[in-house]
């Protein structure tokens, strides 16, 4: 797997764009890929499964946690073209594509950046994340507590999350982790795959 080193700022190996043609919202598309990224050469089986599954991102702020070569991102935008969405990763190959990729789809409403890029007082209205889950649990916790709590009122994260990898252990930290405000629920279980929708609640 070319994926070993997708969670590095600077991935080894040659950045070396190939074409990538995936069907996202409905319609094929043509975009390009490279290495030192996550599922480079598709849409790997969390990602169709989340995008297949949640509902119509809905709001005017929307943000994707780790996005790659940008499926998510590209299909929020692609759904919803008067938000703004925000893609974000630590990878800049995968900032670039994701960049490079929504320009290729006529997307202006993209942004894509690393977490520090993002304005610390913007909440979101969607959030959509295939999280990076083998960064480690202490990371991704940190990643998790980082960007959920943003959740702008009465705002919904969907997050997909396979089950041996410890889906419903990290249901139940997320809820215990926001505690009052949010309420956090299996939403849907597709294969190997759960769907957890957090929700913050309007006070």
């Amino acid at each position: 797997m070319e994926s070993q080193h997708y969670f590095s700022a600077q991935p080894s190996g040659p950045d070396t764009r190939k074409p990538l043609s995936v069907v996202l919202a409905g319609e094929r598309r043509e975009l390009v890929t490279s290495s030192g990224l996550f599922s480079p050469d598709g849409v790997d089986k969390g990602t169709a499964i989340l995008l297949d599954t949640v509902p119509a991102p809905e709001g005017s702020r929307l943000l994707d946690i780790g996005c790659g070569w940008g499926p998510i991102a590209l299909t929020m935008a692609l759904a919803s073209p008067d938000a703004e969405v925000y893609a974000i990763d630590v990878n800049e190959r995968c900032i670039a594509l994701t960049a490079e990729n929504a320009q290729r789809l006529g997307l202006d409403n993209v942004t894509a950046g690393t977490p520090d890029d993002v304005d610390p007082s913007l909440q979101f209205d969607t959030i959509w994340s295939n999280p990076p889950i083998r960064i480690g649990k202490q990371e991704l916790h940190a990643l998790l507590l980082r960007w959920l709590p943003r959740l702008a009122p009465d705002g919904r994260a969907w997050l997909v999350v396979q089950k041996n990898l410890g889906a419903d252990s990290l249901q139940r930290w997320v809820a215990g982790e926001l505690g009052e405000g949010f309420t956090v629920r299996r939403a849907e279980t597709s294969k190997s795959f759960r769907i957890i929708e957090v929700h913050r609640v309007v006070a």
